[in-house]
This record gives C-alpha cells, structure tokens and sequence, in this order.
C-alpha cells in the first residue's frame, strides 16, 4: 500500500513495526554470522588458498588441478556473481570478526555518549585501493614461489590456528602483530580489513556481477537531502535508482539500508521479494552452506 493513502493510524502503526523488524533483521544476521563463524570456519581461507594455488602452479608451470581450495574459490565467486558479496557480509569468519569489534566499539562509545570513530569518506576510497595492492603483493608472491619465505607474516594463518585452538604460534610474532593491528583497525572503521586489506575483497570487487538482487531504492519516494542509507552503509555506498540493475563491487549485502530508509525505499532488482529480505537471507546462508557442505568443506 502506498504510504500516501494510508490512515494516520495506518502510518503509525508501520512506524511502530519498523524498529522491531529491524531489530529481526539484525538477530538473523548475527545468528547467520556465528553459524558460519563456528560451523564454517575455514571457507575464506580455502578460497584464498585457492588464489595461492593457481599463481604457484603458473610461476613453476605446473598444471592447476582440481584441488579443494581451488573448488572452493570456483564456488565463492559464483556465488557471487548471482547474488553479490552475500559471502563478504554474512559467511566470512574474518569479516564477521570485524562486525564483533566494531559493534563492542559502538557499544563502548554509546555507554560513555561519545561519536564513534568514522574514517572520512575520500580516506575511505583512497584506501580502499590497498586490498588491491595486497592482493597483487600474494600475487608476486606466490608466482615467485616466495610466499612461503613470509608465511609467518600472515594474519591469515594466525587467525586460522588461533582458530582451531593451536597456540604454537612463537614462529609467528610478525603475523600475531599484524593480526593485531588489523582488530585494532575493525575497532575503528566499519569492516576494516574487508574494505582495505582483504584480497579476497579485491577478487570479489571486480567479478562481473548482474545485479539482479542487488539493492536499489526508489529515489522520486526519498525525503529532500535524507542520505541515510548511505551514512549507514560500511562502504558508504550510494545506491542505483529503481531499474538500474547493478552490484556496487564494495557492497557486502549487509541490508542495513533497507532498515534505515525512513520511507522503505529500498528493495532488491526482484521488487517482489521487497519486505521478504529476512527470508531471502536465510535462503541465501542456507543454499550457499549446502554447496560448501556438499563439497566437502
């Protein structure tokens, strides 16, 4: 129903449900970010393995075999191109890690009323470019077969013992220290490492996505100056127009815009699904746990 021929009581009443759903909406995605943070673990570093794999087997010109994480890369960036970065924002133990940061850091400053910390938005662009540049760094790395010579540098790898509870980690000072200032960095910026660092943010930023359930608002329906969908967005994204199908690279389907539009803008390219989002994500966690699953990971 359109808002305008609503009743006063109509209006107040949506007023008063749209808190609460998205209070919903946040508890779906926080359930869907623990089960795949306990249950799967190790679907970003099976990818990134991946990307390691195929530019060793091309620096010693070896033929790239089917191996797991390179199946498990295949499959991410599928999965990506049909429905975006859903993984980014809901699957992945490191960006999910940064969600847990960064929420004990609003929880802080709400507590003792103070502004949370926001990098400004051309910082933020400008930076954005350094996941980029790590990744062409892994690239060089790998084909040069010198990865391995730096191995203790990686926060990936620390993440990923401190997971599986091995603390053998007195060879890995270097990493230990980066991984630390990486929390450091999720305390202050919304999704940090996804945003700047991450290499495997730089794959799935440039994948050829058609942006059919990509989320877009209905701009003629927007109150004058209101820009609160992309204040609240982690990427501070602005979104496409209706009938513009497209996926920002840096979007990671968090769907924080959808609750924060005042109005209830905004949808997905499917305009049917609008006011189903919360159904639709547990679809998506379900589908995209029952491919990694079926693979074996």
């Amino acid at each position: 129903m359109d808002e305008g021929n609503m009743s006063v009581a109509e209006k107040r009443e949506k007023r008063r449900k749209k808190p609460a759903k998205r209070k919903i909406h946040g508890w779906v995605r926080a359930a869907v970010q623990v089960f795949f943070f306990l249950l799967m673990p190790s679907a970003y570093t099976s990818a990134f393995a991946g990307i390691k794999y195929i530019f060793a087997q091309i620096g010693l010109a070896e033929p790239v075999k089917p191996e797991m994480f390179l199946i498990v890369l295949i499959v991410l960036c599928v999965f990506t191109i049909v429905f975006g970065r859903f993984f980014c924002g809901f699957a992945c133990a490191f960006g999910s890690l940064g969600d847990f940061f960064r929420w004990i850091t609003l929880s802080l400053c709400k507590k003792i009323k103070k502004k949370p910390p926001k990098l400004p938005e051309k910082a933020g662009r400008i930076f954005s470019l350094g996941k980029y540049a790590v990744l062409a760094v892994v690239i060089v790395l790998c084909y040069k077969g010198l990865f391995q010579n730096v191995q203790s540098a990686s926060p990936w790898t620390v993440f990923s013992l401190i997971h599986a509870r091995n603390f053998a980690l007195s060879g890995y000072i270097p990493g230990i220290i980066l991984l630390l200032l990486i929390i450091a960095g999720m305390c202050l910026e919304d999704r940090f490492f996804c945003r700047f660092l991450c290499p495997m943010g730089a794959v799935f930023s440039i994948l050829p996505v058609p942006g059919l359930f990509g989320l877009v608002r209905d701009r003629e329906n927007c109150i004058k100056n209101c820009s609160a969908c992309t204040r609240t967005c982690p990427s501070n994204i602005e979104l496409p127009e209706t009938g513009k199908y497209e996926i920002r690279g840096d979007c990671f389907q968090c769907q924080k815009c959808t609750d924060t539009c005042p109005k209830g803008n905004i949808h997905t390219g499917i305009r049917k699904l609008k006011g189903n989002e919360i159904w639709f994500t547990v679809l998506r966690a379900a589908l995209l746990f029952g491919i990694l699953k079926y693979i074996g990971l």
